[in-house]
């Protein structure tokens, strides 16, 4: 399996420098959709659990309903949290204002850490700085990699998505890709313009972003599918996301397109595809290392005053491909909803 980590023009601390946290494959609750309500979960469990005392901590994303990238990072969120004896509060909402309200949410209940997703940055600055003030310790995941020091956060962990999105470009050069367009679920998600901003940099190519309503999946279906049939010299469909790369196979196929879709993000069905060569490839982010290394660095931070990274720079999670070569390596890990 390509573990290929890209560089980046600044120096970042690699994912296994957290190499003495372990059994990073324990099987946590599984999740539902996510949304506005907050989720405990963890709490009877007992297997392996630390002896230090327990801690609250509150983990707050932009998550929209139905999307299952984030049932992965739950996961591995709540493996760090049965281990450490934490009880993790989850809850999420897309709308950048209703986050930071359940970020305030989570400082009025003096939980002992927070973990967030900046996906819009501005919108959190304020209630970040109120976290900080209030003496919690805050943590970044997945989206924010260029705010997370300027908000003030202990630490990052995900990928790159400028880099993600270069290597992405390289690799449709690499597969003769002539023309590309590229699907945005979200506007204004930072990391999701990151992505295609990087695809355009290096795709020798032309690219076309397309934005849809991701909390809409037949309206998602129906745009991409028009758009297919308005330019047939379109050849990949560049997906940000597993669900969204897995219905546009189906605009493909009502489109009687000839392109080729591939996409960032994993989860089970996904993987399928790749097996079945409807997705040509994927890049991998490992959500759940997210989950469970934000949840844990806060429980190392406690506990014996670690920063991780440093305090000053990322920890990467990816990006790495998937596609037919590799992924029988990792499908059995996809099923069980750690990949």
């Amino acid at each position: 399996m390509d573990r290929t980590f890209y560089p980046r023009s600044r120096r970042v601390a690699p994912f296994f420098a957290m190499a003495a946290v372990s059994a990073l494959l324990i099987a946590g609750c599984s999740s539902g959709s996510g949304g506005k309500e907050s989720e405990e979960g963890g709490a009877d469990s007992s297997a392996g659990k630390a002896d230090t005392a327990r801690m609250k901590v509150a983990l707050v994303t932009h998550q929209a309903p139905g999307d299952t990238f984030w049932d992965i990072v739950r996961k591995g969120a709540q493996a760090a949290a049965d281990k450490d004896n934490i009880e993790l509060i989850y809850s999420a909402d897309p709308n950048a204002g209703t986050q930071a309200n359940l970020v305030q949410n989570a400082i009025d209940q003096k939980v002992d850490g927070i973990a967030i997703t900046l996906a819009k940055p501005d919108a959190m600055k304020d209630v970040v700085a109120k976290a900080t003030k209030a003496g919690i310790p805050v943590v970044g995941l997945n989206s924010g990699l260029s705010d997370w020091q300027s908000l003030g956060l202990m630490s990052f962990f995900g990928q790159d998505e400028s880099v993600a999105g270069e290597a992405f470009g390289k690799r449709l050069n690499d597969v003769g890709a002539k023309k590309a367009v590229c699907v945005v679920q979200e506007q204004g998600n930072v990391g999701l313009e990151q992505r295609c901003a990087g695809v355009e940099k290096t795709f020798e190519g032309d690219t076309e972003i397309l934005n849809v309503t991701g909390t809409d999946m037949p309206s998602v279906k129906s745009t991409i599918t028009a758009k297919l049939k308005q330019d047939t010299a379109i050849d990949y469909v560049v997906a940000l996301g597993a669900p969204y790369a897995l219905t546009a196979v189906q605009s493909v196929a009502d489109a009687g397109s000839k392109a080729k879709v591939a996409t960032f993000d994993l989860n089970k069905e996904l993987t399928d595809s790749i097996k079945s060569g409807d997705i040509e490839f994927a890049v991998d982010q490992q959500p759940y290392l997210q989950g469970y290394l934000a949840v844990d660095s806060l429980w190392l931070y406690k506990n014996n005053g670690n920063y991780s990274g440093g305090g000053e720079e990322a920890v990467l999670t990816g990006p790495a491909f998937v596609d037919a070569k590799n992924v029988d390596a990792i499908a059995k890990f996809a099923a069980k909803g750690t990949r």
